[in-house]
């Protein structure tokens, strides 16, 4: 092989790698990117950030966390019915 050849070889290979790279990166992100939302949303609700050690701050924590969530919930709602 001439050195040219060589040279695009080695261009093709390299870009075949990065190709696989994106590909396995992207697979990854888009597959697992809804799994952490739902995990994340669901610890948020349940006070995992609260200290365990304190029952009524964690309750405390998830009666607002889910009174904010009902709130938004009929907000959506009454300004959809109001305005559409």
């Amino acid at each position: 092989m001439n050195e040219s050849a060589e040279k695009r070889e080695e261009k093709r290979q390299d870009a075949l790698r990065a190709l696989d790279r994106v590909q396995a990166e992207s697979e990854t992100i888009g597959t697992s990117s809804f799994a952490r939302m739902a995990d994340r949303a669901q610890k948020h609700l349940s006070a995992a950030d609260k200290d365990e050690e304190d029952p009524i701050e964690v309750w405390g924590t998830r009666i607002g966390r889910a009174a904010g969530v009902i709130f938004a919930i009929g907000l959506v709602i009454y300004l959809f019915v109001t305005y559409f």
